[in-house]
């Protein structure tokens, strides 16, 4: 017979829930803020200020922070795709697609990081993920259908798509090499700070490959939303996932990426110009379960 746990949650688990939901979900909007600038630039910047308040949270909750050096070569891997380069790409396909589109492209990733589980681990093929995983595509193919209403309309959506896109997959390679991490017996906060101190060294690098500048405007909102994404989107919502995760387990917990990319395109169509649709509300709705199929645990059978 299949066994379920409960799914009452405490008072404290329902306010952690709530501060991931909020951090992903306000995140992608204020990033638009920071498009003023290279995506290298503003990444550089975030970065090099959230790092020591990282490393400062790890250590407050006790976390060792001096590795080896081998270790820092996934290190390093997971700081080039987690904290450089998908951000990088998602801040300049936010010049192009809503945010909410965006926050709903980047909640296929749990599709994405059992795809390459598969590809570079061999994990085995389940015909739900695959469903799943087609779920998903559709409904971002059909989110994305307000914004296809003239060529030139097209030509902008379809680049900020695949931006958006390259920049999940290489969230989720970063997201394998850090699992691989963790299995060696490094902790999260601390593998993420260190891997926030790589990426902060590769947006530099790619600020001087682009000829581009460090210099960022002093004005009012983009040092606003600088703090806002740093103090909310990165402290906030990771300390927070990260706590949920030891007090209700890594598949509950992440019911918070099919609940955020909701409350995203909310955000989006009352401060941007996303418009809902038929359509768009069909997409919502397939992407959302094809999230929950992939991250539905499979029933315990006694």
């Amino acid at each position: 017979m299949p066994q379920r746990s409960s799914f009452a949650l405490s008072g404290f688990d329902i306010l952690l829930y709530a501060g991931v939901v909020w951090g992903w979900s306000t995140s992608w909007y204020a990033m638009t803020y920071q498009t003023v600038v290279p995506g290298e630039t503003a990444v550089f910047w975030r970065f090099l200020l959230a790092a020591p308040l990282m490393f400062g949270l790890a250590r407050w909750r006790g976390e060792r922070l001096v590795y080896p050096a081998k270790m820092h070569v996934g290190l390093f891997i997971s700081g080039l795709c987690m904290f450089s380069t998908n951000f990088i790409l998602m801040y300049y396909a936010a010049s192009f697609i809503p945010s909410g589109l965006l926050a709903v492209v980047f909640s296929l990733a749990s599709i994405i990081n059992f795809v390459l589980g598969m590809a570079l681990f061999g994990e085995p093929f389940r015909w739900r993920l695959a469903i799943g995983g087609l779920l998903g595509v559709l409904g971002v193919a059909a989110l994305s259908s307000p914004r296809f209403a003239g060529v030139s309309a097209s030509e902008g959506t379809m680049r900020g798509l695949t931006l958006a896109i390259a920049g999940t997959v290489c969230f989720s390679i970063g997201n394998q090499a850090s699992a691989r991490l963790q299995k060696s017996g490094l902790t999260v906060l601390a593998s993420a700070a260190w891997g926030m101190v790589y990426g902060t060294i590769m947006a530099a690098i790619y600020v001087i490959v682009r000829g581009n500048s460090f210099a960022v405007p002093l004005t009012l909102p983009f040092w606003l939303s600088s703090v806002f994404l740093i103090l909310s989107a990165t402290i906030l919502a990771f300390y927070s996932y990260l706590t949920l995760l030891g007090h209700i387990g890594a598949a509950r917990a992440s019911y918070a990426t099919v609940i955020f990319p909701v409350f995203a395109l909310m955000i989006s169509s009352m401060l941007e110009d996303y418009r809902w649709t038929p359509l768009a509300i069909v997409g919502l709705v397939l992407a959302a379960a094809g999230n929950v199929l992939i991250l539905r645990r499979d029933p315990v059978r006694s």
